[in-house]
């Protein structure tokens, strides 16, 4: 094999474990995202649990900066919701794009065992 035959093949050999580092990469920082959005939904839905407890009289105050503001309880149902609701799409997002990593992976995985067994 002569010398530029060699360092072709180690050229595409570099390309080939760098996109599978950055592959790895983007896997990572989805699971790490994705830990904070399902921390995120088990407060909220935590939080609406609260807010189910309350009467309908009940004074509920919402953190705005440093400052509490009176909300009325609907309001606050509503928001709750409409957040758990956006952190659930979120989530599934998330999933299917870390399917789509991991399909990535694989292919990347078998293209490279086919190529140099």
């Amino acid at each position: 094999m002569s010398t530029a035959a060699v360092r072709d093949l180690q050229h595409q050999l570099e390309n080939q474990a760098n996109a599978l580092n950055k592959i790895r990469k983007d896997i990572a920082k989805n699971h790490q995202v994705r830990k904070q959005y399902t921390i995120q939904h088990g407060e909220n839905e935590m939080v609406q649990k609260e807010l189910e407890l309350l009467s309908e009289d009940a004074n509920v105050y919402k953190l705005i900066g440093p400052v509490l503001v009176k909300q009325d309880l609907a309001e606050a149902n509503a928001n709750v919701a409409k957040r758990i609701e956006y952190i659930t799409a979120e989530l599934r997002r998330m999933d299917g794009t870390l399917k789509a990593l991991e399909e990535q992976q694989n292919a990347k995985k078998e293209e490279d065992e086919l190529e140099h067994g």
